[in-house]
């Protein structure tokens, strides 16, 4: 049952709401903006209802995954199907394995496993944001910021280690954006 609740959180993941969104209107997200099918590009290039849409969507899949580990197995799949959800997200078998950065899916992830420090990374991503109005500087910082939330709230020993390979895995996937923001070359929001 547990590999299967895996695989299922998986593909729950790869759901390509934000390409599902452009194709509902005619166009491929990923020939525009950034490339990206994540919440950013489509708001940039779909408009705020779009972009909400995909943010909601990203979001409800983690959540998914998460409670759907708890019901079948408790403590130890959430983490693997919350893992699996942002797997799918970031490599997702309907994209050839070309997906978003699991900003807005680690952050239903979060949110189903300790809501406390998922609505603390999201209040730093906010103050990042409106400060320096860099989406991808705020994405990093949270991201990072989220095992340190795990120890602040003293969390279980394996959700900061979950935490960590989140990080990391969010760190990777923006590398493009670290690259432009330290060449001062990265999009601001206006």
């Amino acid at each position: 049952m547990g590999v299967l609740a895996v695989v299922v959180s998986y593909l729950i993941g790869s759901i390509p709401v934000g390409y599902l969104l452009g194709r509902a209107r005619g166009i491929d997200i990923r020939q525009h903006g950034s490339g990206n099918i994540g919440t950013t590009n489509v708001w940039r290039n779909l408009g705020p209802v779009a972009g909400a849409i995909a943010l909601a969507g990203d979001t409800g899949k983690g959540l998914a995954a998460v409670l759907l580990g708890r019901y079948l197995g408790g403590h130890g799949l959430e983490l693997a199907c919350g893992l699996a959800a942002i797997a799918g997200h970031s490599w997702p078998v309907f994209l050839g394995f070309r997906g978003g950065k699991i900003i807005a899916t680690g952050l239903g992830v979060f949110l189903g496993l300790t809501p406390a420090a998922a609505i603390l990374a999201l209040g730093l991503w906010v103050v990042v944001v409106a400060a320096f109005r860099y989406v991808s500087l705020g994405s990093i910082v949270a991201a990072v910021s989220m095992p340190l939330w795990m120890l602040i709230l003293k969390q279980p020993r394996e959700y900061l280690f979950f935490a960590l390979v989140v990080a990391v895995i969010a760190v990777y996937k923006h590398m493009p954006n670290i690259r432009r923001l330290l060449a001062g070359t990265e999009s601001k929001i206006r």
